[in-house]
């Protein structure tokens, strides 16, 4: 077996221990538990593809390939374990210039930053629908950040988890960028 592999072996055994270590979260909720939100955001979708490689569109870059902004509707669910969290997430978007269509379903998975954000990771699976490209699916992918109240200075507004702010990249299929930012309720 491979040291680097041993190494992630190891840590990921010992996250559960260090989880419990930690009776509350960074912003004084429990740091056990169920966190449902909802959320809308909006953005930019650009699919790009040079045809290259076996992650590929069905557009030629520079030509057919849709792009144009889009508008979000998500709800999931975050297990909090502590310092870290996982969750799911689902999505459905409408787009325009081209976009018709997107929803999908993605696991996230993070670390609890500050009083009360969320730095994580997400990969899923995406469905689109587009006026060029037709219906297609494939994986995609995505990195974010949420931010609370207390962490941009506004603290005591909405509570400890409340309203945050999103940011977030995601790609569908390796061969697209949708940056995106919005609003996220949590309960």
């Amino acid at each position: 077996m491979k040291k680097a592999t041993l190494v992630a072996l190891l840590g990921a055994a010992m996250l559960p221990t260090a989880a419990y270590a930690q009776d509350t979260a960074p912003d004084g909720t429990p740091a056990f538990g169920i966190e449902p939100y909802v959320g809308v955001q909006g953005g930019y979708h650009d699919f790009d593809s040079d045809r290259r490689g076996p992650l590929t569109t069905n557009c030629i870059a520079g030509t057919d390939c849709p792009k144009g902004a889009v508008i979000e509707g998500f709800a999931g669910v975050n297990v909090p374990l502590g310092p870290v969290f996982v969750g799911v997430e689902g999505n459905a978007a409408k787009g325009f210039k081209g976009l018709d269509f997107e929803y999908g379903v993605y696991g996230r998975a993070g670390f609890r930053a500050g009083d009360s954000g969320l730095i994580y990771g997400k990969a899923g699976y995406q469905w689109i629908e587009t006026d060029r490209m037709g219906k297609d699916d494939n994986w995609a992918y995505g990195l974010g950040v949420e931010v609370g109240p207390k962490d941009i200075g506004l603290g005591g507004v909405t509570g400890n988890s409340g309203v945050r702010l999103r940011l977030e990249v995601t790609t569908f299929d390796l061969q697209s960028i949708r940056p995106t930012g919005g609003v996220v309720f949590h309960f």
